[in-house]
């Protein structure tokens, strides 16, 4: 579909596309069948996929899955799917608001302006693999490795919890209405972490913490950002003034590190709360 069809078909719906829902639809038939193929759809699955907006995904998916569920939030949108394609199973409303039904993978071209929330939400429910559309500098820090400079607290929450590969680059001007970059097509495999974070909650604050002051040493941006792990600013002081490799920063740091790291404090919490300080533990670190 050419994207001056693409343009006919919304205004013979009647449709707006709507910026508040982040539409951007993609007019280009042959990268929505690679995105199918990269997904390995078969008749055993059964796929999600968020915002169809007008289905250049949606029929394809249709043909090679064993059943299609398709949230969307746009209500004109929502009806054009229920009357095309009468075997998807269609789901209205925010994908952010609903609970995520059962699915195997999950095949989309994301709302870009909710791609993170989406994104850490789908990786709280299991399922085998995910092909999604991400603006191109979303899906760069996505897969961004310490030392890259597009390195971020969404690099290391989404290495947590997932393989992430970038597949290709899809011009902007395959959209309706195009979007002011490029997009990238994502692998996503949901996996075990590959570290242990004794308290998850409060390694994504730790996380959170470094990643807010990424230009500062570790010491200051945990001193700084005290309020998210400790009671008080003496405290975390207290905490950090012992643990070895506080004058780096987090750019430095990889994402297992900075598991060691929110462990090391959770320890130190315990040790103050028994009455103990880092003495001991700094002098197992210099016996190893």
């Amino acid at each position: 579909m050419e994207v001056s069809e693409l343009k006919a078909r919304i205004r013979d719906l009647g449709m707006t596309p709507n910026k508040r829902l982040g539409q951007h639809f993609l007019s280009d038939e042959a990268t929505a069948n690679r995105q199918v193929q990269y997904a390995k759809v078969g008749k055993n699955d059964t796929v999600l996929e968020i915002g169809p907006g007008l289905g250049t995904l949606t029929g394809i998916l249709s043909t090679r899955a064993k059943r299609v569920v398709a949230v969307e939030a746009d209500p004109a949108a929502a009806d054009y799917i229920e009357r095309t394609y009468e075997d998807v199973e269609i789901i209205r409303g925010d994908i952010l608001k609903i609970d995520l039904p059962e699915f195997d993978k999950v095949v989309s071209n994301l709302p870009f302006n909710i791609s993170s929330p989406i994104t850490f939400k789908l990786l709280e429910v299991p399922f085998d693999s995910g092909i999604l559309m991400y603006q191109k500098e979303f899906a760069e820090r996505l897969v961004a490795s310490v030392g890259d400079k597009d390195y971020s607290r969404l690099s290391v929450n989404a290495f947590y919890r997932a393989n992430c590969l970038i597949l290709e680059t899809v011009p902007r001007t395959l959209f309706y209405p195009e979007p002011r970059v490029d997009a990238s097509i994502v692998r996503i495999e949901p996996r075990r972490p590959p570290f242990e974070a004794i308290d998850e909650d409060h390694f994504f604050k730790v996380v959170k913490a470094l990643f807010t002051h990424r230009r500062k040493q570790i010491r200051n941006s945990l001193i700084l950002e005290w309020r998210r792990l400790t009671d008080t600013k003496e405290s975390m002081a207290q905490f950090v003034s012992g643990l070895p490799g506080s004058q780096r920063r987090v750019e430095e740091l990889s994402p297992k590190e900075i598991g060691e790291l929110s462990n090391r404090i959770i320890e130190e919490k315990l040790n103050l709360a028994k009455g103990h300080h880092s003495t001991t533990s700094n002098a197992r670190d210099k016996e190893r």
